[in-house]
């Protein structure tokens, strides 16, 4: 199936309430677990990005996970970004060591120069030019820097995305539904990651699949 995209930003109010709200605990609750088994003896204690945050739902638990962690978490959505600074408030002891920032990619004015970790969740399928994800990357890490993305890929047909969304979201708002197929849609397909990542020179990283929906790439930044 040819990559149908979808647009980049969810900027409507309604789709990220949905979004806010939706039941991600079997999918988001295996990414922090992700991360420990890819960096088993690693001590997390730095400065930490987080790119494509939405509301924060992952951010937050990297908070929980690593409480010295200071984190910068940035997305394009400006209604995103009011939804993850109102949980912050809401959770002002997990939130302290949070920054939310609205920043589009490229060019968003991100703080550091130079992050310990970076992570994204469910950007990369938003992204016209994938490219865009593996440039900020490399602009924000330096040899060592740990690199951890998670991400949809795209299934086999438009009967296996719909079948997926009934499976995981079968009683979620219509309009997460729909976002959800045309997520699916839009994602890329773990060879095509690969290809991305030996165009920017990102080899060191893996591509693996880790359910039936479910991508992560990660590892190291070489020198």
């Amino acid at each position: 199936m040819e990559r149908i995209r979808e647009p980049e930003l969810m900027k409507k109010g309604e789709q990220a309430e949905a979004y806010a709200n939706a039941d991600f605990e079997e999918s988001h609750g295996r990414i922090v677990e992700l991360f420990d088994a890819a960096f088993p003896a690693a001590a997390i204690n730095g400065p930490l990005l987080d790119l494509g945050c939405g509301p924060g739902d992952v951010t937050f638990r990297f908070a929980r996970r690593f409480p010295q962690v200071t984190i910068v978490a940035v997305d394009g959505s400006a209604a995103m970004i009011v939804l993850a600074n109102k949980r912050r408030e809401r959770e002002n002891e997990v939130g302290k060591n949070i920054t939310f920032m609205e920043a589009v990619m490229p060019g968003g004015l991100i703080p550091r120069r130079v992050y310990d970790s970076i992570i994204s969740t469910s950007f990369l399928h938003h992204l016209h030019d994938p490219a865009i994800l593996w440039k900020t990357v490399e602009e924000h890490a330096s040899p060592g820097t740990r690199l951890f993305v998670y991400d949809l890929f795209r299934p086999k047909d438009r009967h296996e995305a719909m079948r997926l969304v009934e499976l995981y979201a079968g009683s979620e708002p219509e309009v997460l539904k729909k976002d959800f197929f045309n997520s699916l849609l839009a994602a890329f397909e773990p060879r095509e990651v690969e290809y991305q990542l030996s165009m920017r020179g990102l080899s060191e990283l893996s591509v693996t699949v880790v359910s039936d929906r479910h991508m992560m790439i990660c590892g190291e930044k070489a020198a």
